[in-house]
């Protein structure tokens, strides 16, 4: 496990601990409403204009409102049930080290998947059910792969093959992009009120600020998809270095230097 899958792991097991937590205390309100609940017999109705009418309807209020808070810490709970589910499920970060190396590897499957289903096309054309039992087809798949489809089609159509080389085509690109946004030397520059900076080791675009920026900065940040990191040094305003986060930063250095 490198550092970034070891942050993964470690913020998984935040949101499971945070999930926990949110459980525990839902099932603590509800226990607590029940209970209270029980103090009142069952079918007691408020007793209107008796001494006891404002206190009792105090009481039951306190306890549709304690019902109320368990409800709320159960959604609480699995918000963050669906947040530690969600970690590390959208594909190969940029910031993984071993990125590039996963993304080949992945890259080599879906090449080999390519040579797989053209030669399980080849074999169809010619009736060879062995050939496609060498290839690593079950027989239940041997039989699908033989049925037409909607269209008369048999085999893998060629939507498929060719949905999987753009596949193929989009992570070559990717890898080619990583390569050389990590070969790249750390860019700093003064502006107007801020230093820019492209941190290739942190793998981030950012904005440090001399000051707080104000409403309208904050806005302008937000639209290019910058995010306050508060937890790093000085406090920047970044996103990743992409060549899409280098084009935003350009275009928010060209509004910040124009302001006066």
């Amino acid at each position: 496990m490198n550092a970034y899958e070891q942050k993964q792991a470690e913020r998984r097991a935040r949101y499971e601990a945070r999930a926990e937590k949110a459980t525990q205390e839902s099932n603590a309100a509800h226990a607590q409403a029940r209970g209270m609940a029980e103090a009142i017999p069952f079918g007691q109705p408020i007793l209107i204009g008796h001494h006891s009418e404002k206190r009792d309807r105090r009481y039951r209020a306190r306890i549709h409102d304690t019902f109320g808070k368990s409800v709320k810490l159960s959604e609480k709970a699995d918000h963050y049930a669906q947040k530690a589910a969600a970690v590390g499920t959208g594909g190969i970060s940029s910031d993984d080290p071993d990125a590039i190396e996963k993304l080949r590897a992945e890259l080599a499957g879906i090449n080999a998947a390519q040579d797989k289903m053209k030669a399980a096309n080849r074999a169809i054309r010619k009736g060879d059910r062995d050939a496609l039992a060498e290839l690593g087809f079950t027989p239940e798949k041997v039989e699908e792969l033989f049925k037409p489809d909607f269209a008369g089609r048999v085999g893998f159509p060629s939507y498929a093959l060719s949905n999987n080389r753009a596949n193929g085509r989009r992570i070559e690109q990717r890898i080619k992009e990583l390569e050389a946004l990590r070969e790249r030397e750390d860019v700093e520059a003064q502006g107007n009120g801020y230093t820019y900076r492209e941190d290739a080791e942190d793998n981030r675009v950012m904005f440090i600020f001399d000051a707080k920026p104000d409403a309208e900065t904050r806005k302008l940040l937000k639209a290019h998809a910058f995010k306050w990191s508060p937890s790093r040094e000085g406090k920047p305003w970044v996103r990743q270095l992409t060549n899409a986060g280098i084009y935003a930063a350009k275009q928010v250095r060209a509004v910040l230097d124009a302001a006066e």
